[in-house]
């Protein structure tokens, strides 16, 4: 099968000639399925992670007040994955949604409440930092960068909206800020990213422009 490499040689305007350039941004069907297909996946995920975090965030927590932010990016982490793979604006947010909603379907430990607006705050979150590189530059750096942004706005979300008697400038406040940063970095950046490389090692990328190696960087 001849590969699509950004060209639709079917256009009329082509005259069977020269092709027709599809814009980079444009979805086609195969990225809304796949971009679903990790949603689902990340749905699981989340779903798993609420329910070990009931009685693994207590015991953290008791051990030191803000611990357990350090497992937080294991909600979120799937924001950036989502974009190194399908590298079209919205994804993030796209696949961020389909999470949750599974999530709720299979039996959202925490309740509903305000889990969508955490998905979309998420989602835009990881697509800011992208978006300043205008969605071409896909780095190691930048995907760092990317999930520090989600941790630090979602850290402050959860001050906000879930502990309210805690001070940002309090000690409790202080290690979970730490502890989210870490999170960040370490699951929403640095895990998507080997995460992402595996998968274009194993050859399952090649319609997109993220499983080429011109490209991945």
């Amino acid at each position: 099968m001849q590969r699509n490499n950004g060209f639709d040689n079917t256009s009329p305007l082509s005259g069977g000639s020269a092709p027709a350039r599809i814009h980079p941004f444009r979805w086609r069907p195969i990225d809304i399925a796949v971009c679903a297909v990790l949603g689902v996946v990340s749905g699981i995920i989340y779903w798993l992670a609420s329910g070990l975090s009931s009685w693994i965030f207590p015991l953290m927590t008791a051990l030191l007040p803000g611990l357990a932010s350090l497992l937080h990016g294991f909600f979120y982490f799937p924001v950036t994955l989502s974009l190194l793979i399908i590298r079209k604006p919205g994804a993030a947010v796209y696949s961020n949604f389909i999470a949750v909603l599974v999530e709720l379907l299979l039996g959202n430990f925490y309740g509903s409440g305000l889990v969508f607006l955490e998905a979309l705050m998420q989602g835009l979150c990881a697509e800011i930092i992208y978006a300043l590189f205008r969605y071409k530059r896909w780095t190691l750096g930048i995907t760092i960068a990317a999930g520090f942004f989600v941790s630090m706005v979602y850290n402050a979300f959860l001050l906000l909206f879930f502990y309210q008697g805690v001070s940002f400038l309090s000690s409790r406040g202080i290690i979970g800020t730490i502890c989210e940063a870490l999170s960040g970095i370490l699951l929403c950046g640095i895990l998507s990213w080997l995460i992402f490389k595996a998968i274009v090692a194993t050859g399952a990328l090649e319609r997109f422009s993220s499983g080429h190696t011109g490209n991945a960087m």
